[in-house]
């Protein structure tokens, strides 16, 4: 597992707030890639990021068949709390939430936009154990 360091928190606990929300890359069944913006996107703790899905479409299914995701993010205004590019690539497995007590925890975490969009908690909550973090040159950083 890789360790998401500290000074990558607050860019991608505010990356909603900040007009540049993370993208979510996933993999279907049958090998065709997507990218989703997740504005819910939180570090969860040190090897995590977890996020709220709401939309329960090509994301969710995918992660069913195929866990292995990259979380991309990238803010300028950051550039001198992040690596060169003022970007990040988190690579990781994703598994869906089972239990409610971690569930409410992840949805008391995302920022309070993306609770107003699903007041409801339609929504299912993901973990992704990070495995690799780079910059955009590849490097793991």
């Amino acid at each position: 597992m890789a360790k998401i360091k500290d000074e990558y928190r607050t860019p991608l606990n505010n990356a909603l707030e900040d007009g540049t929300p993370c993208l979510v890359g996933t993999v279907s069944a049958d090998n065709h890639p997507e990218i989703s913006p997740k504005g819910s996107v939180v570090v969860y703790d040190a090897e995590s990021i977890a996020y709220w899905e709401r939309s329960h479409r090509g994301a969710a299914s995918n992660i069913q068949s195929n866990a292995n995701v990259v979380i991309y993010y990238r803010n300028p205004a950051h550039a001198e709390s992040l690596p060169q590019g003022a970007a990040l690539r988190l690579y990781g497995t994703a598994r869906a939430v089972d239990d409610d007590a971690t569930k409410n925890a992840i949805y008391d975490m995302i920022p309070e936009r993306e609770q107003k969009a699903d007041s409801g908690r339609n929504g299912h909550a993901v973990i992704v154990k990070i495995d690799r973090v780079t910059n955009l040159r590849g490097d793991d950083v």
